[in-house]
């Protein structure tokens, strides 16, 4: 997802740069950072040529960067959607420090172990490391428990307003992301994925891999959201009934793919 999205979010709700919350500020420039950071460890990937489990060691790492750069944007976006001035209610200043402090917590981990050629995840080969994987998990439910409080947030600020398609498949959406990424991430706590090259970019396998339906669950944030959108603009008087049936697909493809990623 680009920048355009939010660009033209904030010019439609009447907002700039200078309408934007301190807070929300700050998290626009974090999500451009880790954007930047990813760079160079893209060009470092290029040189570095170690593996872990037949993956390159900087794979993870991009990945973490790329994700939590687009988090915190769509974040940013999709609290403008709505009325009132949520970006500006104190909730949201803890909201941004949420994410930012436990996702800066999991890159920097994550980068640091892939610099040692090490993993981060399920390694337990020592107490300080298998304290430090647990602690990753409290994090990652922290940072989506960021987006049910969002929603929370969004809902009070709604007050008596109409309850639009788009404003429904984002509350569907924050909430989603934080319901199927705490139960997927834990799943895949559980379930270490296979080893060796997947599909291409992402690396995932077909069957015993519960990346994909936790890919699924985490962009839940940007994809309900869009989907709400496009419904409101093409689908007319449906718009309301599409949005709900699209929320019921998604949530059918999540069970589908964590299906397939528990099966023996």
């Amino acid at each position: 997802m680009s920048l355009l999205p939010i660009t033209e979010s904030l010019g439609g709700s009447g907002l700039g740069w200078s309408g934007l919350s301190t807070a929300q500020k700050t998290l626009c420039g974090y999500g451009v950072m880790m954007a930047l950071v990813l760079l160079p460890t893209l060009v470092l990937s290029w040189v570095d040529e170690r593996t872990l489990r037949e993956v390159g060691i900087w794979a993870k790492p991009m990945k973490f960067m790329a994700g939590t750069a687009l988090f915190a944007l769509t974040t940013v976006w999709l609290s403008t959607w709505v009325p009132g001035n949520v970006g500006h209610d104190r909730s949201f200043q803890w909201i941004t420090g949420l994410i930012i402090v436990t996702s800066l917590f999991e890159v920097v981990y994550i980068t640091y172990q892939a610099s040692l050629g090490e993993g981060s995840h399920y390694n337990t080969t020592d107490p300080v490391r298998a304290f430090l994987f647990g602690l990753m998990a409290v994090a990652a439910v922290g940072l989506v428990a960021s987006q049910a409080w969002l929603a929370w947030v969004i809902w009070k600020a709604l007050g008596t307003s109409v309850l639009t398609p788009t404003l429904l498949a984002v509350l569907c959406g924050l909430v989603l992301t934080f319901v199927l990424s705490t139960v997927s991430g834990f799943m895949l706590g559980a379930k270490q994925p296979p080893a060796g090259v997947g599909w291409p970019v992402v690396g995932w396998h077909a069957w015993q891999d519960l990346r994909p339906a936790h890919f699924l669950a985490v962009h839940a944030q940007q994809f309900l959201p869009l989907a709400g959108i496009l419904a409101e603009r093409v689908a007319g008087q449906a718009a309301m009934p599409v949005v709900q049936a699209f929320a019921g697909i998604y949530i059918a493809a999540w069970l589908g793919l964590s299906w397939m990623g528990m099966v023996a």
